[in-house]
């Protein structure tokens, strides 16, 4: 499961093997600002009143800002644990690392640092005055710059980029929060690829971080296609067939919901123009429109701009039906579509006696003899047309 920025190869065997445990971290309280002095007595000593303390400005970012500080100490603290480090004077920890190579630290300062790595440090054999722990499965380089973490509290930003999964697991086994954060911020922003999206998956389900799991999660469902046909997944699904079986999971869900949304899009599209077509109907047998409408009405004419959007394609759908020919229902499509609109309209409209809509009475009439069957659907139909009215007009409000 390599990636083009990172050989996560070898976290594999330290991510099954790793159960150390992370104490709890204690919180420091400020000292309260001392109160200001009384205005007697600042007129007495004729010392101009102070400027009033700065108003408490509260920002939230919605994500954290990348990158972040790579030092979280003065420089001249940060030179002088790097020194420590660099120079090994009075070290008694010698930690090996997978290629066998030792790096010389004080036990006293990591034990202070990171309390999982002190317990190791405590059970581990002496020779020689010198004790020794093993950091496998990771490279040497990594492990340094965690250990230089330990120290100054500082790093160096193409390190953190080139080992960011390894520091990660590093930062979350020996219980070091704040780099864990750091490295968190990193691969939610700036890492994250279709060749390392799984690798960076996997480690951070093991690391307890459920936002870059989310995004993780995210992303392969966004590129399935391509990320499916990477090395890193064929490798999940030969060794977490059951990760897989989430993630392919997630991929039909996500597809259904898109698919479930596009179908409701078209769904309420289609009865938002039914019910503009209710509208234009009642307004063409009504008012008249243009070159429409009841005899005792003065038209338009084209000239006048009509403000129902279904009222031309309906004007042309009337003409029609009013010199077909075939217009008996079923006999001609348009007008079929003419007797369903004039049924709807009647089911529709709570005036029959005054309507104006040509055979809105004589359909009331007919809805008596409809079979229980018929009666429901068009039932149903209303309701969501007259469920699209309200929608419609909630958002001309907006």
């Amino acid at each position: 499961m390599a990636s083009p920025v990172t050989d996560s190869a070898g976290l594999s065997p330290l991510i099954e093997t790793v159960s150390w445990n992370a104490d709890a971290v204690g919180t420091l309280s400020m000292p309260e600002a001392e109160a200001p002095m009384s205005s007697s007595v600042l007129n007495n000593c004729n010392i101009p009143k102070p400027p009033p303390l700065p108003s408490k400005i509260v920002t939230r970012n919605k994500h954290p800002k990348w990158p972040p500080e790579s030092c979280f100490v003065p420089k001249e603290t940060k030179d002088m644990w790097d020194k420590l480090f660099k120079d090994g004077n009075g070290a008694d920890l010698c930690i090996f690392t997978e290629d066998k190579s030792c790096i010389f630290a004080h036990s006293s300062v990591l034990s202070i640092a990171s309390p999982v790595l002190g317990y190791r440090i405590r059970q581990s054999k002496i020779k020689h005055g010198m004790k020794y722990i093993q950091i496998p499965g990771l490279p040497h380089d990594a492990v340094r710059v965690f250990i230089r973490f330990l120290y100054s509290s500082c790093y160096e930003e193409e390190e953190l980029k080139k080992y960011a999964l390894h520091l990660l697991l590093l930062s979350h086994c020996c219980s070091v929060p704040h780099l864990k954060r750091v490295c968190i911020c990193y691969l939610e922003q700036d890492f994250l690829t279709t060749e390392n999206v799984i690798d960076t998956l996997l480690l951070a389900r093991k690391c307890d971080a459920p936002r870059l799991v989310l995004i993780c999660v995210r992303m392969v469902v966004k590129n399935f296609k391509s990320i499916s046909s990477t090395e890193g997944w064929k490798l999940m699904k030969r060794i977490y067939p059951d990760i897989e079986q989430e993630l392919v999971e997630s991929v039909v869900e996500a597809d259904s919901k898109k698919e479930e949304r596009q179908r409701k899009i078209e769904e309420k599209k289609v009865y938002t123009q039914l019910y503009e077509a209710m509208e234009a109907l009642l307004h063409i047998c009504k008012d008249g429109c243009r070159t429409i409408g009841p005899r005792d009405k003065m038209l338009k004419g084209n000239q006048i701009a009509c403000n129902f959007p279904a009222c031309k394609g309906l004007e042309a759908l009337v003409r029609h039906f009013s010199g077909c020919k075939t217009r008996v229902p079923g006999g001609c499509g348009h007008c079929k579509r003419m007797w369903q609109l004039l049924e709807l309209h009647s089911r529709m409209c709570n005036e029959p006696d005054s309507c104006k809509v040509p055979l809105c009475r004589h359909f009331k009439e007919k809805i008596q003899q409809q079979c229980k069957k018929d009666e429901t659907k068009w039932k149903l139909l209303v309701n969501k047309v007259i469920a699209a009215k309200k929608g419609s007009y909630l958002f001309s409000s907006r």
